[in-house]
């Protein structure tokens, strides 16, 4: 066991005036995630320390949070890994529910905007709808999204305008709009062919590299632009 110094950022919005820091130190192995300290302090030192987890796996993308300035899942990231103190702070953009807490709910609505969800207007086949492995590989990256924010957050074109429709959703999009299933790719574009669909991407990369899950995020943004030049829509 080490001791383990973090630096948390922390904001009660019925009681602060503005976000400030608390320092911590606890108990743990070097193998533990910055997730365990959290929850090692919050079960131990102070109760009132609030966040999101869930499954602690780096599935359901419940803890993205920024931890010494990049974003990333707390499940993943082991404490040896990271320099102390670990500084730890909420996701940017959003407004700050509590402590780590965002309040995600414009994130998910731009989500919902794009129709993530299987459009097919035939008569449903007796079978399932068959696909070939190459078609299935069109958009199989984009299949990988947890939907945890670090990369919207990571985004500057998000940061100065948060009507942008960010990357994660334009992954979602890209997933349904590359499926040869589908018959909404049409809506899709059309809704992403505006001043705060994909051509408010700057081809930054932070996106890229925030991802948790290792999606090549710049790459679909670019393919959905391909697409909508091609197109003409």
């Amino acid at each position: 066991m080490i001791k383990v110094h973090l630096k948390i950022q922390r904001y009660n919005p019925e009681k602060d005036s503005k976000p400030y820091f608390k320092d911590y130190a606890v108990e743990c192995e070097p193998t533990d995630r910055v997730l365990d300290a959290l929850l090692a302090i919050k079960g131990t030192l102070d109760g009132s320390l609030t966040l999101r987890k869930s499954c602690g796996h780096g599935v359901c993308g419940s803890d993205g949070m920024r931890i010494n300035g990049r974003n990333m899942l707390a499940c993943k990231v082991l404490i040896k890994n990271v320099s102390q103190p670990i500084v730890v702070e909420p996701l940017k953009g959003f407004k700050i529910v509590k402590d780590l807490v965002v309040d995600m709910k414009q994130f998910f609505e731009k989500y919902v905007a794009v129709k993530p969800y299987l459009i097919n207007q035939e008569t449903s086949p007796e079978k399932e709808r068959l696909q070939s492995q190459k078609q299935q590989e069109r958009f199989e990256d984009t299949t990988k999204c947890i939907l945890c924010a670090c990369c919207t957050t990571a985004c500057p074109s998000f940061w100065s305008d948060p009507n942008y429709a960010g990357p994660a959703s334009i992954v979602q999009a890209h997933r349904f709009i590359f499926d040869s299933r589908d018959q909404g790719g049409e809506e899709r574009l059309n809704l992403l062919n505006q001043k705060e669909g994909v051509w408010r991407c700057r081809t930054i990369f932070n996106c890229v590299e925030a991802c948790p899950r290792d999606i090549n995020i710049t790459k679909a943004i670019g393919e959905i632009k391909k697409d909508l030049l091609f197109k003409k829509i």
